[in-house]
């Protein structure tokens, strides 16, 4: 089965069970509602499965309870860890909109079908996500997520057609 991170647990907050997560999803309200089902990636063998009993936002991260697990003593050994979904469990997107595994590997050509690269990060610096492309025997290109420069996203084909405006390359 595939799954995919929606936040981190980075710490433990108070004593009843409730652990600080770092969401890395664009719907935490769905994610860390009553009763939705996340698994906890663990370092070895299959991810645990834990239903949310409640969240609550708090400076800036997400507070979350798992049903059954009532003591600091229960989720100390989640903390560090990723929270995961199953692929089934993703929201469908807007047209336009990708998950960044679906971007990351593709290949970037021009709209003349040269060969730039292939995606291998997604960086999120401000205003417009920023495609980092891995080029052979060169520096890696940084490409703004911008409708300039994105004319086309083939999930399909496996290919992104970009139009490199001045002083990019």
């Amino acid at each position: 089965m595939q799954y995919y991170n929606v936040g981190k647990i980075v710490n433990t907050h108070g004593i009843r069970g409730e652990v600080r997560v770092i969401a890395t999803t664009d719907f935490p309200q769905e994610r860390f509602q009553n009763g939705a089902v996340l698994y906890l990636k663990q370092s070895a063998g299959e991810p645990l499965r834990l239903e949310v009993a409640g969240a609550r936002q708090h400076k800036g991260m997400w507070l979350v309870k798992f049903k059954g697990y009532d003591n600091i003593n229960d989720v100390q050994s989640f903390r560090d860890h990723e929270l995961m979904v199953t692929e089934d469990e993703q929201q469908p997107l807007e047209e336009g909109q990708y998950y960044y595994h679906q971007i990351i590997g593709l290949t970037v050509k021009t709209l003349e079908g040269r060969e730039l690269g292939v995606i291998k990060e997604i960086l999120s610096p401000g205003a417009n996500d920023v495609w980092v492309v891995k080029r052979a025997g060169q520096s890696d290109l940084l490409l703004p997520v911008i409708d300039d420069v994105v004319k086309n996203v083939d999930l399909d084909k496996g290919e992104v057609d970009v139009e490199l405006m001045e002083g990019l390359e």
